[in-house]
């Protein structure tokens, strides 16, 4: 397997700490990469990319990744896999939760790229972005209400990856 370019924005610390162990779960092979410090040729040497991202406020991206997101249309997608992973809280915010990996998606200049989706079942929550056909477009870790789920969940998200990157 190709080395996997991780690429995460976080505010709090959160959002990088599940980065971090989505690396770890991946071994040698994966480099970890602050979106904030980030250029679009960074990301074009990758051919197996992840991308993650927390929401704030009503469902907004993270500010770093807002302040990039429009670069990803100078990288060229065509034989590259993204993965994306969210964080959210689904206690409160049920009418947006995700919503900023819901947003990550949307801006993605080519959706057909995108593997790694996760189900939907055992999160209680109105509405989210993040949702297509009835799965999340990407993992999806509540580590306010469900810290108990985050390992497990990364554990298993990132075993069907390495299935899918080749």
């Amino acid at each position: 397997m190709e080395t996997v370019g991780i690429f995460y924005g976080s505010t709090s610390g959160t959002t990088k700490t599940v980065a971090e162990k989505i690396k770890k779960a991946f071994g040698k092979n994966a480099e970890l990469h602050d979106i904030k410090d980030a250029q679009p040729e960074m990301i074009a040497k990758y051919s197996n990319l992840i991308f993650g991202t927390s929401a704030w406020g009503i469902g907004d991206m993270q500010d770093d990744w807002e302040d990039f997101v429009d670069e990803l249309s100078a990288v060229d997608f065509e034989g590259k896999k993204v993965a994306l992973f969210g964080l959210g809280d689904q206690e409160e915010y049920p009418e947006s939760f995700v919503d900023g990996l819901g947003t990550l998606y949307c801006r993605l200049p080519d959706k057909n790229v995108v593997v790694g989706s996760w189900p939907t079942k055992g999160y209680k929550y109105y509405f989210s972005l993040a949702e297509k056909d009835g799965s999340f477009v990407g993992l999806v870790i509540d580590d306010h209400h469900q810290e108990d789920k985050t390992d497990e969940r990364i554990n298993t998200w990132v075993t069907e990856l390495k299935k899918v990157f080749v």
